[in-house]
């Protein structure tokens, strides 16, 4: 189950969480992850200074993922999806979208007619 978030709110979506992992991909195209915290400054979110395989995958696929996990089991995960820019040694990135997603529980009523599971239908 996915729900869209409002980059006008993520700010407000951030504060639910903690730490996040960015996920990079290289020439290679094999995933890497490490665990960062994201400070969000209005319109990009801060990192910190990225480490020597991440600065290459970003200089080769620019694209990133940041996953925040959920803050307790069964809860949402914030998942935001950007571009990354090195700058002055700091990473910073641009989301482009954001959703707050969970795996669907057969326990949990549907949202919607016609769901099966815990789901909601995406707009934009």
């Amino acid at each position: 189950m996915s729900i869209k978030v409002d980059l006008a709110a993520l700010d407000a979506a951030l504060s639910d969480f903690g730490y996040a992992y960015l996920l990079t991909t290289g020439a290679d195209f094999r995933p890497h992850a490490v665990a960062v915290t994201a400070v969000w400054n209005g319109t990009d979110l801060t990192v910190g200074e990225p480490g020597r395989r991440t600065t290459t995958n970003i200089g080769v696929h620019p694209a990133v993922s940041l996953v925040h996990p959920p803050a307790e089991p069964g809860g949402y995960s914030l998942i935001v999806d950007g571009e990354a820019v090195l700058d002055d040694g700091a990473l910073r990135v641009r989301p482009t979208s954001a959703v707050l997603h969970r795996p669907a529980t057969p326990d949990t009523p549907p949202q919607n007619p016609g769901c099966t599971a815990d789901c909601r239908p995406l707009t934009g």
